[in-house]
């Protein structure tokens, strides 16, 4: 399953009173999420498979639900496979060109160049992934993808100095099916075009001796798309921690971002916290007690406030290997034209963008492992928000969406679970789902969130040569509506299965194939556009 593009649509904003949005405000971003990844231990880069045995496990933890929309992302980045003592044969090859084919048009290219010394480390990667024509209407679903970064990164004595730069382009059509299926579209009219260019400068402590710890990063970035729409965001974060007693911690965290934004009009969104916090550490129990402050402001809502969060969070180990964990606490999640766009790409124009308020979210689970290969978790948590948000057809253009808005205070009840497996380094499998329950009030439903989720992800390593990986999705629950003809559509049940095979022909040479989607369904994760149905990637792989 490759996902293909997004969408752009005309605003209808409704507006309340300053700073409230209304119940079934729509409006319209364009714009790709595309992260600003944060700067990369290049020495870590993920580095060519091999076979040998090792002790890593498969750890993991919860942390609040984002309730991100998206579709899984099924990406066609095979491992090399390289076998095992590589060291006698002149060590680990770090570096690799790969390019592929496959039905759809699909062309694919990717390179990763990089050296590291004692205390210098760089890199710089390209990825390449279009498909000439997509799901419907031939060349008018077709996408392509463009990612260049590069790496840099120093490390001192007592400190770690890392940097990031990187241009992501996105190409796609708004291919939604039409109310007049026969009528002519001219290309370019459907066509959007995102492109983001982003920094990031981090500099962090490594000295366990340092009586303060630290770490700071600045990132800024500017996303533009085909409709003279852009958005520019500049962040800052830094957290330390000071040791008071052998057993209690003070820990600061604090965050500014400002950001413009540029469509039908101009104007700008600022975030600042502040989050001073205390831990007690002892034994098998751990309290952690912090009060986060936020003032947010945004020109076009007419915002500016500060709103304060009490957090608490309680950890106990009552048997070894085991947690039991829970808290209370909240947040302003901040969201931006790149993060919707993330979440779904079929946006208009103008969209509205507003932050949400996590105001209380109770909380409580366990984690733990059985033995070196069993992990679990659970969590429960029942949360209120302000602002929540979902997606759905705009009330003037069904083929492009709209972000709405629950300007209520509404619950939301999250179950989530996790089961890890592994044997040494030769079978890995996680299995993880996700169960929510909305109360809306001002929307008639959480348009385009799931109520079910389940994702099981597996590697295997059948010998020396041969490695691949078994994913499975499942998404539940899924709802939009077209306004225009008054219909609510109830989405079909997403369930998608994916295949990736490596085998390693030479030292230098692997081959690689990927088939996703295989149960061949041209599902529909947003109303009107379906997605690729059985489609395949296959390629060499050449490292040095």
């Amino acid at each position: 399953m490759l996902v293909v593009a997004s969408c752009f649509s005309l605003p209808v904003l409704a507006q309340k009173q300053s700073g409230e949005i209304d119940s079934q405000t729509f409006e319209i971003e364009k714009k790709k999420k595309i992260e600003l990844p944060p700067a990369n231990r290049l020495y870590n880069k993920l580095q060519p498979f091999t076979s040998e045995e090792d002790n890593r496990k498969l750890n993991y933890e919860f942390r609040t639900p984002k309730l991100t929309l998206g579709t899984p992302k099924i990406t066609p980045t095979v491992l090399p496979v390289n076998g095992e003592n590589k060291e006698d044969e002149g060590g680990n090859l770090n570096n690799y060109v790969k390019v592929g084919g496959g039905n759809y048009g699909k062309i694919y290219g990717e390179t990763f160049i990089g050296n590291n010394t004692e205390d210098l480390a760089y890199d710089i990667h390209f990825k390449h992934l279009s498909n000439q024509t997509g799901p419907v209407d031939g060349q008018n679903s077709a996408n392509s993808e463009n990612r260049l970064k590069l790496n840099g990164q120093y490390i001192g004595n007592s400190f770690k100095l890392g940097g990031t730069a990187f241009y992501d382009r996105d190409n796609y059509y708004f291919y939604a099916n039409r109310s007049a299926p026969n009528a002519e579209i001219l290309k370019g009219n459907i066509r959007q075009t995102i492109n983001t260019f982003g920094v990031q400068v981090g500099l962090d402590n490594i000295d366990n001796n340092k009586f303060i710890d630290y770490s700071i990063k600045t990132s800024l970035y500017r996303l533009s798309d085909r409709y003279s729409a852009s958005e520019t965001d500049w962040g800052t974060n830094f957290s330390g921690s000071v040791p008071i007693t052998e057993n209690i911690f003070a820990l600061l965290n604090a965050d500014a971002y400002v950001s413009q934004r540029t469509d039908a009009e101009t104007f700008k969104r600022n975030l600042f916290s502040v989050k001073p916090a205390f831990k007690f550490s002892y034994d098998a129990f751990t309290v952690t007690a912090a009060f986060k402050a936020v003032n947010e402001t945004d020109d076009r809502l007419k915002i500016n406030r500060t709103v304060g969060f009490p957090q608490v969070e309680v950890d106990a180990v009552p048997l070894a290997g085991v947690h039991v964990f829970a808290g209370y606490g909240g947040d302003l999640n901040r969201n931006t034209l790149r993060s919707l766009l993330g979440e779904n790409r079929w946006l208009g124009p103008n969209v509205t963008i507003a932050n949400t308020e996590r105001s209380r979210d109770i909380y409580g689970g366990f984690k733990g492992e059985l033995g070196p290969s069993f992990q679990f978790e659970g969590k429960v948590s029942y949360a209120t928000f302000k602002n929540f948000y979902g997606f759905n057809n705009d009330w003037l253009d069904s083929t492009k969406f709209a972000v709405v808005y629950d300007a209520d205070y509404i619950k939301v009840l999250t179950v989530s679970a996790q089961v890890g497996y592994q044997y040494q380094n030769i079978v890995r499998s996680t299995l993880r789902g996700d169960f929510y329950d909305y109360n809306v009030k001002r929307l008639e439903a959480p348009w385009g969130r799931p109520r079910s989720t389940v994702t099981w992800n597996n590697s295997f390593v059948f010998s020396k040569k041969m490695f691949a990986t078994i994913d499975a999705y499942y998404i539940g629950g899924l709802k939009n509506k077209n306004f225009q003809t008054g219909t609510t559509h109830n989405l079909k049940s997403i369930v998608d299965l994916n295949l990736k095979i490596d085998y390693l022909l030479t030292r230098n040479f692997s081959a690689f194939a990927s088939i996703n989607n295989l149960l061949g369904k041209n599902y529909e994760r947003y109303l009107y556009y379906p997605q690729q149905g059985l489609n395949f990637l296959a390629g060499l792989s050449f490292q040095f």
